[in-house]
């Protein structure tokens, strides 16, 4: 693959994905969580949510909640981060 994401066979041409993934990685990070960590508090299956930070999935805005409130956050963080 091109290095894009694809969204139910279409393509992340923007890079979206890409950027909310690094904008949960980062959020993440600056949390001290690892990625295992972060997927159990939010109730997300760990190999998915290395799938959202590397922009290979399209997250459903019932994730963005999930991980928004494991990282103490708002989902308008991650958005804002995220630049969308």
């Amino acid at each position: 693959m091109s290095g894009v994401a694809r969204i139910s066979g279409q393509q992340d041409g923007d890079g979206l994905l890409i950027k909310l993934g690094e904008a949960v990685r980062a959020l993440r990070k600056a949390r001290g969580l690892s990625q295992e960590a972060l997927a159990d508090a939010a109730g997300i299956d760990r190999s998915h949510m290395g799938k959202i930070e590397r922009g290979e999935r399209n997250v459903t805005i019932m994730n963005i909640a999930r991980i928004a409130s494991a990282l103490n956050a708002k989902p308008s963080d991650i958005l804002g981060a995220a630049g969308l």
